[in-house]
């Protein structure tokens, strides 16, 4: 590591001051940030903890959807979630283990935008609005490629939004190692249409299946996929599986999904 300043604000105000400054960074539960800070690819002269904002942090039901402060562990949110979104609380229960459940965050994992995080296809299959100290955002404007998402410099996710399904699912076969989904897919079938997100198949990150979500709209079935793929030439391909393996998954676990909905 390297010498830097570190700051732990207890409002939501306070933060985006001490982010104001020159070269200062946000850092959640660090399960990101810290070995990206040790291999030296980045290196902020300061770090902004959001860890003591109380206001960034719980689960509440409101008006049909289930609202998560962007500084809420994901054992929080499998533990506190079920009860509304019961798709929700399983993917945040079967992320990473339980040291990972334990400090990472809702909000860092949407900030950072890991290709094969599993938060930003629960995200984007709810059509959930993603809520920072200055505005809110549709998760269909949110996800800009691997990595980008539509935070501008000092801008912190305070609250994400997950309108409620009719029925819902996340299917994510892992990598067993870091237990990062090499593909997961998230449907959720709503009263006008059903949405479907992949994670970790892209070479772009996180993306809806549009083909998918027509089929499955006008019958949700899983025969309703039958004859459906992805192009496998925008896929990841690497050590873990090719190009066309990750292809192949994304319709398996699709189906998977919409079988486990029933």
């Amino acid at each position: 590591m390297y010498n830097f300043e570190f700051e732990k604000p207890s409002t939501v105000a306070d933060a985006v001051a001490a982010l104001g400054g020159e070269d200062a960074q946000a850092l959640g539960g660090g399960q990101t940030l810290i070995p990206t800070l040790k291999q030296r690819l980045a290196s902020p002269s300061k770090l902004v903890s959001l860890s003591g904002i109380d206001e960034m942090k719980g689960v509440a039901h409101r008006g049909g959807s289930v609202v998560v402060g962007g500084a809420t562990t994901h054992g929080v949110v499998a533990a506190e979630a079920g009860a509304q979104y019961g798709a929700l609380a399983d993917l945040a229960g079967n992320i990473g283990d339980p040291a990972v459940r334990n400090r990472g965050t809702i909000g860092g994992s949407l900030a950072n935008n890991d290709p094969s995080a599993c938060y930003p296809a629960a995200a984007l299959a709810s059509g959930a609005t993603i809520t920072t100290n200055t505005r809110d955002i549709a998760a269909d404007d949110y996800f800009q490629g691997m990595f980008e998402t539509a935070l501008e410099e000092g801008e912190i996710i305070t609250s994400v939004s997950f309108p409620v399904p009719e029925a819902a699912n996340y299917q994510k076969f892992e990598q067993p190692a870091s237990r990062f989904a090499l593909v997961g897919v998230f449907v959720a079938k709503y009263a006008d249409g059903v949405r479907v997100a992949v994670t970790g198949a892209s070479e772009d990150g996180v993306f809806r299946w549009s083909e998918a979500e027509a089929a499955l709209s006008s019958n949700f079935s899983g025969d309703a996929l039958n004859g459906l793929s992805v192009d496998s030439s925008g896929m990841i391909g690497d050590l873990h599986g090719t190009k066309e393996y990750r292809a192949h998954l994304v319709g398996v676990l699709t189906k998977r999904a919409v079988a486990a909905c029933g």
